[in-house]
């Protein structure tokens, strides 16, 4: 068995820093993940797909709760839900985030505890609020004045919800434009600054049905500095500083939300989770104390740094096309079934696995087979210099905002998932089929 003092081994590890830490190359061409065979699941469950590893998955929400123990742990399920993802979660100890009756009940059906999911939404609709008191949603994360009024009616004269106020601290952070949410002038939130969100409290106070718990903010995507953090929690604890002066309110509650940057290509930044964590408990620790106000329970809502790192997307290569001088190589999913390079410009590493290449690496572009000039999952990235048709390629840091985000763009059905652990790959979520499309279709 060879050691890291191995520089083959040392530089295969370098190349793998934005794998899962199961990842291996046995031999070389050859990559497994949680002890599979990337080209045996390929085989065996057909291309595009995506892989899990479950080890991974649990691994990270160990850390999480091992970073914040004082804190409650929402996984954000937008990043990826299926029911055996809520069954990880909730065995590891974490809470859920939820955006829809849709993530909800697939939670709750599946055996999660409902007091221990939050449900948030810039535009509830009466279904997800009526959903949401039917099953006992532990938190509604008010984000609108209109939902005061309309989640006191739901709840009628004799009941009671827990709710937190979404407030915008007015903080820019996040990898892309498209996906900083912390900022004034944006759909999400009710602004401190030009004080709706004083406003709104006070008229929830009003509600006796409603019991206000605490404030929550969400400052974006992709945040790969701690310091985006420290300057919510100033804001926050202002403003629960102001709620308390004014209406006498110690609320025990602060959730911070997510948007924890992860790693997507060898040498990218990601978020130190331990300086995140010991950075926002001293802040948040001093803030109260010279506001004079306790100190309340963090709540943090991970999604991406989860499940991101511990997915794997397979593709096969149908065409391998040279124009001027660019080289494209077409693969059998696409935008379909990941959206987000043409969405945020997100740049990924693919590999070739299933074969060993002694060619000298080439420059191409990884594009999709969909009707899209901009369906491009890899541009000018390196690839053996032998690229052709029939070659498989795998993605890593795929787990997040893949499935979650697909689409059913030509008709194409998106993939399956397959969990893999401990040397055993299986299907967690399959294939979507002609079939499936053709019965939803029920016009004449």
């Amino acid at each position: 068995m060879t050691t890291l003092h191995d520089p083959a081994v040392t530089a295969s590890a370098d190349a793998l820093s934005v794998w899962p830490a199961s990842a291996a190359e046995p031999r070389p061409g050859e990559l497994t993940v949680g002890g599979v065979p990337l080209a045996e699941v390929a085989d065996r469950f057909g291309t595009p797909a995506y892989v899990l590893d479950e080890g991974e998955v649990r691994e990270r929400c160990r850390t999480y709760r091992h970073a914040f123990p004082e804190a409650d742990v929402l996984y954000a399920a937008k990043a990826f839900l299926c029911r055996a993802m809520a069954h990880w979660v909730a065995e590891e100890g974490l809470g859920l985030d939820v955006c829809s009756a849709g993530e909800l009940e697939l939670a709750v059906t599946t055996g999660f505890p409902p007091e221990r999911i939050v449900l948030h939404g810039n535009a509830k609709s009466p279904r997800d609020l009526e959903i949401a008191l039917r099953l006992g949603v532990g938190r509604v994360v008010i984000d609108s004045p209109s939902e005061i009024a309309r989640l006191a009616a739901a709840v009628g004269p004799d009941g009671h919800q827990k709710v937190m106020v979404r407030v915008v601290p007015g903080i820019s952070a996040g990898g892309h434009d498209k996906i900083r949410t912390g900022t004034e002038d944006q759909k999400f939130g009710l602004s401190i600054r030009d004080g709706y969100a004083q406003h709104a409290i006070a008229r929830i106070l009003d509600q006796p049905q409603l019991r206000l718990t605490g404030l929550h903010c969400h400052l974006g995507s992709q945040i790969t500095g701690v310091k985006p953090y420290i300057a919510a929690v100033r804001r926050m604890v202002g403003l629960m500083a102001r709620l308390h002066e004014r209406h006498g309110l110690a609320l025990p509650e602060l959730d911070l939300g997510g948007g924890h940057g992860i790693a997507y290509r060898p040498g990218e930044p990601a978020l130190d989770l331990t300086a995140l964590a010991r950075k926002v408990r001293a802040e948040l620790a001093e803030a109260c104390t010279a506001a004079g106000l306790a100190v309340p329970r963090l709540v943090i809502e991970p999604g991406r740094a989860v499940v991101g790192p511990a997915g794997v997307a397979l593709y096969r290569a149908l065409a391998v096309k040279r124009t001027g001088p660019h080289t494209y190589v077409a693969v059998d999913g696409g935008m379909g079934d990941n959206p987000r390079p043409a969405l945020y410009g997100v740049r990924y590493a693919p590999r070739l696995v299933g074969r060993h290449s002694t060619a000298a690496p080439a420059r191409v572009t990884v594009v999709g087979r969909h009707c899209e000039a901009g369906d491009i999952l890899a541009d000018d990235v390196e690839l053996p210099g032998d690229i052709r048709p029939g070659d498989l390629l795998a993605v890593p840091a795929a787990g997040a905002y893949h499935l979650s985000m697909a689409s059913g763009y030509n008709l194409v059905g998106r993939p399956p998932v397959v969990a893999v652990n401990d040397g055993r790959a299986r299907l967690l979520v399959r294939r979507e089929s002609l079939e499936d499309i053709r019965s939803r279709d029920v016009g004449v």
